[in-house]
């Protein structure tokens, strides 16, 4: 509650607001402090069009502050209309917040006294009074009504008189028979102040009792305390009460208002309405900066903790440097008083920082849970149009002050690290010489665990340097395993911090690692991180080696442009007459792989070929071309194999509409065999098994097919046989 007290003090006098009244801009007065700071306007420059109003905030006619002399730059105070030299000056006094206000108002004359409405009123407002708010310097003229033109902030006032008798003496407990103790609790049903024993004795937590409510003391007298809901009049219309809102605006008003007043053609909802959604919209604000207020409490911890972390580290690298400095004896002892000197510097510059933050984040931190208690004490207020008057105010202050706390306001500006290395190697005649070294090499990486992944051969690994390192980086080096426990090897070279290695064997177990180098050396290695390339599967059969299950589709990056692709990458076209070629979007150096292709369309007897080919295979020639690719071509009579442009195997068996074309690539035997609608063609020898080959099509504007994968091995295949169905010898 502490912090809430400065929500509750007056910008002029400094103490507790007595009968606030709302200004234009939102801000709040004392009403007696608000006549202290009026200022008379000569005639002649008061147009009546600058009259204040208290219909609303749209009603006032801010004056320049250019052409008022009403603010000084120089004292920040408030002086008297500065533009006639007939208009009297008085000196100006300043409030405990060091605001300039003017003394109180000279009473009149005893011949005047029937001016007053009623005995003991303070006198009545002279003609064009201007009055500057003290907290946002805006100005204003008051109309005929003066300052009765201004709504109560009966909510304030509220909040006020709880907080000061929260802050009178403790309340004592109701059942203690002697010398009554300081209660802790208070029952809300049973309506009675407990002390701790007097509580465990007569109002033990169980039975029925276990369901009463029980709360502390302070908010038990306010429970106590509330009143009914007070009924609020217009300030235009004083017999009229507030029942409705006007939404243009954004006031209460009543029903003359919207007859007679400028309301009646404004959009108008009720007050109970408007008073509920208004509240919800502040609570809904006040939880995110109440979630702001905990990462700055945790934040301060954090600082507080890094007060110690600095003291600790500058100890220990105090004692480094003096047991360096003591090793080389007389000739390092001249040096050693500035070399700690430099360090003592270092020292209390971080330590500076870092306490200027916390205090700094303390004083926004009392401010933003000054604003979050005030804010819940008016969301206890049962009084509509009082809430409403000021809601929209503190709405915009609650999303101000959380904006504050925005990205960067809860970083350290300091690290607790000294960035500082004692080169001790040079000679004893260098050692005159002898200074820190500002460059260290940079710190191990942390590899990003949630960024990394494995996508059936390839993988995808990212990093970032520590978060509080602040070393200069010139690059990373990313390393790899053989995927079987062997030596790591270098994949990647560069100063980008994510990077996809492809072309990996599937079912195998990948070790990797990063550091950092800078021209002061190689950083330590991160953390090692094992990664499985896809995952693996058993065909049907006792097949004694296991086989790989990939999934995959046709490459769009990598295609012809003629090449048309739909059903998500899996079914493929062509524009053109001539062949085109298309590869899967995975390659494969090693294991046993099995896919097919159905034939969705086929006409006018066209040769699509059917096969694998490296990633740089000619794109507009028929696959099996050149001596990228091997493959089978096949109309719908017969098939060949065909690699460098040489036909072999001509076979039997074409295809047509609904046709399938299998390819099953076996690397450990090194054979390459297709089955048309599950009948067996081939197999080849495949040579050349050194590096990555893709799965891959050549076709025209006459057919149609669609990819298969993640398919078994068929049952008739096992790897391990000495000799497969159809095996070249």
């Amino acid at each position: 509650m502490d912090e809430m007290e400065e929500e509750l003090k007056c910008p002029v006098c400094g103490s507790f607001f007595r009968e606030p009244i709302i200004l234009p801009c939102s801000h709040n007065i004392c009403l007696a402090c608000a006549r202290n700071i009026l200022v008379q306007t000569p005639d002649a420059e008061s147009p009546q069009s600058s009259r204040a109003s208290g219909s609303g905030v749209s009603d006032y006619d801010y004056l320049d502050l250019d052409k008022m002399s009403l603010y000084s730059e120089a004292d920040s105070g408030y002086g008297s209309y500065g533009g006639f030299a007939s208009a009297p000056t008085t000196p100006c006094q300043k409030s405990p917040n060091g605001v300039r206000v003017f003394p109180p108002a000279v009473p009149p004359p005893p011949s005047q006294h029937h001016l007053l409405q009623h005995p003991g009123s303070l006198p009545p407002i002279p003609r064009n009074s201007c009055i500057t708010c003290p907290q946002c310097h805006r100005s204003l003229i008051l109309d005929d009504r003066g300052l009765r033109g201004f709504p109560k902030n009966r909510v304030l006032e509220g909040v006020v008189d709880r907080y000061q008798q929260s802050k009178a003496a403790a309340l004592k407990c109701q059942l203690c028979e002697k010398s009554p103790k300081e209660a802790t609790v208070m029952c809300e049903q049973c309506d009675v102040f407990y002390c701790d024993p007097c509580r465990l004795r007569c109002h033990p937590p169980r039975g029925p009792l276990a369901k009463h409510r029980l709360v502390p003391p302070a908010q038990g007298r306010i429970s106590r305390r509330t009143s009914p809901r007070k009924i609020s009049t217009c300030t235009e219309h004083e017999l009229e009460n507030l029942s409705m809102y006007c939404v243009q605006c954004k006031m209460p008003v009543c029903y003359q208002c919207l007859e007679e007043g400028k309301h009646s053609t404004h959009e108008v909802k009720a007050l109970g309405a408007m008073w509920k959604l208004h509240k919800g919209q502040l609570s809904q604000a006040l939880n995110i900066l109440s979630d702001r207020a905990t990462e700055a409490k945790e934040f301060l911890v954090q600082l507080r903790n890094m007060v110690q972390h600095i003291q600790e580290n500058g100890v220990e690298f105090e004692a480094c440097l003096v047991a360096q400095c003591d090793a080389l004896i007389d000739a390092l002892n001249r040096r050693k008083a500035q070399l700690l000197s430099r360090v003592n510097k270092e020292h209390e510059h971080k330590l500076k920082v870092v306490r200027d933050q916390i205090q700094h984040c303390t004083v926004k931190l009392r401010q933003t849970t000054g604003l979050m208690e005030y804010c819940l004490e008016v969301i206890k207020e049962n009084d509509p149009s009082g809430f409403l008057q000021i809601s929209d105010a503190l709405i915009r202050r609650v999303h101000m002050t959380e904006s504050q706390w925005g990205k960067g306001t809860l970083t350290p500006r300091m690290t607790s690290d000294f960035d500082l290395t004692l080169d001790s190697g040079p000679l004893l005649q260098t050692i005159h010489q002898l200074d820190f070294v500002q460059m260290k090499v940079p710190a191990a990486p942390m590899l990003q665990l949630e960024e990394c992944c494995t996508q059936n051969n390839s993988a995808t690994l990212s990093w970032k340097q520590p978060p509080l390192s602040t070393i200069a980086v010139d690059g990373y080096i990313l390393e790899l395993d053989d995927g079987n426990g062997g030596q790591f090897r270098e994949v990647y070279v560069g100063k980008e911090t994510i990077c996809t290695v492809d072309g990996l064997h599937f079912n195998s177990t990948y070790r990797s690692r990063v550091k950092a180098f800078n021209s002061s050396g190689v950083s330590q290695y991160s953390k090692t991180l094992v990664m499985q390339t896809s995952e693996t599967g058993l065909p049907p059969c006792d097949i004694k080696t296991i086989a790989t299950v990939a999934w995959f589709t046709f490459d769009p990056a990598s295609a012809h442009p003629d090449i048309v692709f739909s059903n998500e990458n899996f079914t493929v076209s062509c524009n053109s007459y001539d062949d085109r070629v298309v590869m899967g979007n995975t390659g494969f150096s090693r294991g046993v792989h099995y896919w097919e292709m159905s034939v969705d369309r086929y006409d006018n007897h066209p040769d699509p070929a059917f096969g694998v080919a490296r990633g740089d295979v000619l794109k507009d020639v028929m696959l099996g071309k050149d001596d990228k690719a091997w493959a089978m071509y096949v109309d719908n009579n017969r098939s060949w194999f065909m690699h460098n442009n040489s036909h072999t195997n001509r076979t039997d068996g074409g295809i047509g509409k609904g046709a399938t074309v299998g390819v099953l690539l076996d690397f450990t035997r090194g054979i390459l065999l297709f089955l048309i609608n599950d009948e067996q063609q081939g197999p080849i020898a495949f040579e050349g098994m050194e590096g990555l080959f893709y799965p891959a099509i050549s076709l025209n504007r006459n057919v149609q097919v669609t990819l298969h994968t993640g398919l078994p091995i068929p049952e008739f295949y096992a790897p391990s046989d000495p000799d497969p169905p159809g095996s070249v010898c």
